[in-house]
């Protein structure tokens, strides 16, 4: 695992110095402002981030998986991966400090939006273990998604694919699960919300801490890691 920090930081430098990066926090932003805004800043509104953490869902699976679409498929691009596979490191290491760098950048972007909660505060008496479950979620959630992304991203050496068939995927586990479970019943009605990412989120931003809801992000995004080194394994011996 000593190979992981090398892989992660040329990940981050990769990201800090793309303009691509650069563009996609910018609009990222913009169009949190303008949420916020709409949903939050209100006069009369509780002082509360839950309308606009209920929208993140959304917006993640339109950000996040720009962010994850070169991590290996530029590498198939370029043909770099050739040089990275007969490099003294393993599948897993090159995972992990792919994973890790995009999860640092990810998190500098949620950090930014912090920026709304004081905002909220100077006007009114901000929940701050309330707003501290919130970002739990919205890291557990981002890192699920984030690691869909590399998923895919190993998959295939086109980057526009990869973004697609990202967001085809958590689209479906977060939305579509959701609208099947509401029309269901019995036990296909329970199977859906566990496998909805959106009922295992909702929870986080009204504060709610539950382990089954931590557990599933937590395992479901080291399933799609795990898939991610197998890939990388199978392609070893092509």
């Amino acid at each position: 695992m000593r190979n992981v920090s090398p892989v992660m930081q040329r990940e981050l430098g990769a990201f800090f110095y793309s303009p691509i990066a650069y563009a996609v926090l910018t609009i990222f932003l913009l169009l949190l402002g303008i949420f916020f805004t709409a949903t939050t800043f209100q006069p009369g509104n509780q002082a509360s981030l839950e309308g606009l953490a209920n929208l993140m869902p959304v917006v993640f699976v339109l950000f996040l998986p720009v962010l994850t679409m070169r991590l290996l498929s530029d590498e198939y691009r370029t043909g770099t991966i050739e040089t990275l596979m007969t490099a003294p490191i393993g599948e897993t290491d090159v995972v992990i400090g792919k994973f890790l760098g995009v999860l640092v950048f990810f998190i500098v972007m949620l950090a930014t939006t912090l920026l709304y909660a004081f905002i909220v505060n100077a006007y009114g008496q901000l929940d701050w273990g309330m707003t501290a479950s919130t970002y739990l979620g919205m890291l557990l959630l981002g890192a699920l998604y984030l690691s869909v992304g590399l998923f895919f991203s190993a998959c295939t050496g086109n980057q526009i694919i990869a973004a697609v068939s990202s967001m085809v995927l958590l689209l479906v586990f977060t939305f579509l699960s959701d609208y099947l479970a509401m029309q269901a019943s019995g036990a296909l009605k329970l199977t859906l919300r566990h496998l909805s990412i959106r009922e295992h989120f909702s929870g986080f931003t009204r504060g709610l801490l539950d382990g089954n809801d931590i557990v599933f992000f937590v395992t479901s995004t080291g399933l799609f890691l795990f898939l991610t080194v197998k890939v990388l394994e199978s392609r070893r011996w092509r």
